[in-house]
């Protein structure tokens, strides 16, 4: 194995008996729950919001996806196990492809 590159000046020490953990960096969000939508929560009709380009976006859900599929110019590798969510943007009327932990469930839908 060759040896780890040197550390830059002012970086921690890298600790020799450190091993990452294997689920690192696998955390679903949304199981923080703090402002995570549960994906069990979410219906069609749902009034949402997302992050875009850091901005709030805002709009509704079209349709939960439940099996690989093309939607919104992409494949979504979505699963029942997984779902994704296609949502309308109120303000570009544009659709886009979201998993449950980006999307911010808003008040009532109409």
């Amino acid at each position: 194995m060759p040896p780890d590159p040197p550390v830059p000046r002012g970086a921690p020490a890298r600790d020799a008996a450190f091993t990452p953990c294997p689920d690192a960096g696998t955390e679903d969000p949304g199981e923080k729950g703090a402002t995570m939508a549960s994906d069990k929560k979410l219906r069609k009709g749902d009034k949402v919001s997302w992050k875009s380009h850091g901005q709030d976006v805002g709009g509704k859900i079209e349709k939960k996806i439940t099996e690989r599929t093309e939607a919104a110019g992409r494949t979504v590798d979505a699963s029942s196990e997984e779902p994704q969510y296609e949502v309308r943007s109120d303000n570009s009327g544009k659709t886009a492809v979201h998993k449950p932990g980006a999307l911010h469930k808003k008040g009532k839908s109409s």
